[in-house]
């Protein structure tokens, strides 16, 4: 089953009213957990098991201390500076060995904000008050690695989760019908992530699947040290776009060193993805664009494709450097577990 789903809205559109639910926004992998009979399996939202890549979830669930439940929620990983999806994304991995040891390094735990079964009664058609209490009762006695995540019905409240939350590694804010039913694969929730500028040297372009045209930019910014890094790259463009920006970046074509190839994150593997090196193309960095991204993950990349926004002719390359990227007020992490709505 696919879980529910929110459509985006721009951060000062949060709506208000006497029907909306508010939750922080995880940045995780969204999961649903299926106990049955003491059985326990972790389902992504792409239909993927996940089970075996993070068997530290397993006993907790089952000492629920029910038979069949199916919760829905996010799986996410702390490190000291609040969430840290990089950690998260390497604890799936092939090997089993590889799988335990990480299971101890960097534990996982599971948020839950909904439930959609209960011994053996389906919950969708209930509207989502209900199903918060049943929620809640269920998780009443559960302790970590299961967490309750907060809610709030003041919109006011949920603008100042919005920013303080943000410190603590939260992607944002949820908007919720308090009186909807569970739609599996429908939009019918609201988030509103956080979303900045920042002014990016463009290092070159991504070909499309066909290696025909362009398909996104390759985006760099300076360290204080003057060595341009690789932070990610832009969504992709429509057919027209594509040709005008073929024709612009064409003439500055300029095959990277093995100097700067190294000074980038990840290198030649991040920017090919493990693909033959064809799959780009590198420029001499003399353009700059301002692009709209939500969050600059570890301090090196964007979370996200950005999205570009327009050509910076006014700014010289050597002024786009991290220190334009925003690092907001720490905010600890468990406490957002003791929030009460």
């Amino acid at each position: 089953m696919e879980p529910m789903l929110a459509a985006p809205l721009p951060p000062g559109q949060m709506p208000d009213g006497e029907q909306w639910e508010y939750e922080p926004k995880w940045d995780g992998f969204r999961t649903l957990v299926h106990l049955e009979k003491g059985r326990v399996t972790l389902v992504s939202r792409g239909q993927r098991d996940m089970t075996r890549y993070f068997p530290e979830l397993i006993e907790p669930a089952r000492a629920l201390g029910v038979g069949q439940v199916v919760l829905d929620g996010e799986i996410i990983v702390a490190g000291p500076s609040g969430l840290d999806f990089d950690a998260l994304q390497q604890r799936i991995h092939p090997a089993e060995s590889r799988v335990r040891t990480l299971a101890e390094r960097t534990p996982s735990r599971f948020v839950a904000f909904d439930v959609i079964a209960l011994e053996g009664e389906d919950l969708r058609k209930e509207p989502l008050n209900r199903r918060r209490v049943r929620l809640e009762t269920l998780l009443a006695s559960a302790r970590p690695p299961i967490h309750l995540t907060p809610y709030t019905r003041s919109a006011a409240v949920a603008a100042e989760w919005f920013n303080q939350f943000e410190g603590a590694g939260l992607d944002g804010v949820i908007a919720k019908s308090w009186d909807s039913p569970y739609v599996p694969g429908k939009r019918l929730w609201a988030k509103i992530k956080h979303q900045r500028t920042a002014d990016c040297v463009v290092l070159g372009w991504r070909w499309d699947k066909y290696g025909k045209t362009l398909g996104s930019l390759l985006l760099g910014l300076y360290d204080d040290g003057g060595n341009l890094h690789y932070v990610g790259h832009t969504s992709s463009f429509d057919a027209a776009t594509r040709k005008e920006l073929l024709k612009k970046l064409e003439p500055l074509r300029q095959e990277p060193t093995a100097e700067e190839m190294g000074r980038r994150p990840g290198g030649l593997s991040r920017w090919s993805r493990g693909r033959d090196s064809m799959d780009w193309q590198g420029i001499r960095p003399e353009l700059v664009c301002e692009v709209a991204y939500e969050k600059l993950q570890s301090g090196e990349r964007f979370r996200h494709a950005a999205r570009f926004l327009r050509w910076r002719v006014d700014k010289k390359p050597g002024d786009c450097g991290f220190d334009q990227v925003e690092s907001p007020a720490a905010f600890d992490l468990d406490s957002i577990f003791a929030v009460r709505g």
